[in-house]
């Protein structure tokens, strides 16, 4: 099988040839028909997240190269081991790729992507910039349908995280507008998920103009330069005054968050989603003033891929746009999706 892995921390990604796998127990082999290149493979492969204030969190144990990037994965069933149930060759599905322990109380109570000690593919694990990955159960397998393979594998990770986050604002937005930060590829999918979940188009905050437009073009109601002194302002006359609902913020940057935060209304909720990285402060008071809730939100669990592979399946999610490259293209896109030159979602072809 061929391969791309990480084989030092912020240099090229290696071709690397080496025998095709045999599954063993309950293991499944799925040959990659498609491969999402996610802006958290960035991260991964500088081998740190930026905690602000100089700190930085090492990805040195967590990806313990060489390494194998990719969490965003499709493909056929091609090989099953001798335990293996629920599967057979020739199925085709979407991977999830957020596996736990498997024992923990986080598994063991459908929150497997909380795992403390996960075997995620494409982090833990090998994963999706390859021809070939090993997945360890059946049960991580969802069927995409009708959908485009390119399409499919983007529901893996940008689509369960911005579906999760999306349903984090459900029933605490109260009705309101909300407000979608940053309008890259995991955004845009949150603008889709905010129209098919929530049953209103999103307000968009992007820096970059052509990203706002981008937006428009795939359901925003409007898209605003957060940088713009009258930011806030262009908010608070877009919700009648009142703010938004809920801000997700896809970014996850210092300016960002505290943008987001800004524009909430009394009780709105802010949902972090990004890693750009970084720190910002709030008076505490002003979460007892104002009622607002600031929440976490990582990926989604099992169920909720179902839950969302079910919409998506009955054709209830338009489709983002998507950049088609082959494999052999996997560190230039990466370098390019670093540098933001990306417009859309960026997927691996074998």
């Amino acid at each position: 099988m061929k391969s791309y892995k990480v084989v030092e921390f912020g240099q090229p990604l290696q071709r690397v040839e080496e025998p095709t796998p045999a599954p063993k127990g309950s293991e499944v082999l799925v040959r990659i028909t498609a491969a999402g290149v996610c802006h958290s493979d960035v991260h991964l492969w500088e081998g740190f997240f930026d905690m602000g204030g100089g700190n930085k969190v090492s990805t040195q144990k967590t990806m313990n190269p060489p390494r194998t990037m990719g969490h965003e994965i499709v493909g056929e069933v091609v090989a099953l081991g001798p335990d293996a149930k629920g599967a057979k060759v020739g199925d085709k599905a979407v991977v999830y790729p957020w596996i736990g322990c498997g024992t923990c109380w986080y598994c063991s109570n459908g929150r497997e992507h909380l795992c403390p000690t996960p075997r995620a593919l494409g982090v833990n694990n090998d994963g999706g910039y390859a021809d070939h990955v090993l997945v360890p159960h059946a049960k991580y397998l969802y069927p995409y349908g009708n959908i485009p393979t390119e399409l499919a594998c983007l529901y893996a990770c940008s689509g369960i995280t911005a579906f999760s986050a999306v349903k984090k604002a459900q029933g605490e937005d109260a009705g309101k507008p909300i407000l979608v930060i940053g309008a890259g590829g995991v955004g845009l999918m949150g603008v889709r998920f905010a129209k098919s979940v929530l049953g209103r188009e999103p307000i968009v905050a992007d820096i970059d103009p052509n990203k706002r437009k981008l937006a428009l073009e795939n359901g925003a109601v409007a898209a605003i330069d957060p940088r713009e002194k009258d930011a806030r302002k262009q908010v608070m006359e877009l919700t009648g005054g009142t703010g938004v609902g809920a801000a997700i913020d896809f970014v996850g940057g210092e300016s960002t968050s505290q943008f987001g935060l800004r524009a909430l209304g009394r009780g709105g909720r802010l949902i972090i989603v990004g890693l750009f990285g970084g720190t910002f402060s709030i008076p505490l008071p002003m979460f007892a003033f104002t009622g607002c809730q600031i929440v976490g939100s990582v990926t989604g669990s099992p169920a909720e891929m179902k839950e969302m592979m079910d919409l998506v399946t009955a054709g209830k999610v338009t489709p983002v746009p998507i950049i088609k490259r082959t494999l052999d293209e996997a560190d230039t896109t990466l370098q390019e999706l670093r540098k933001g030159l990306i417009m859309g979602r960026a997927v691996l072809v074998p």
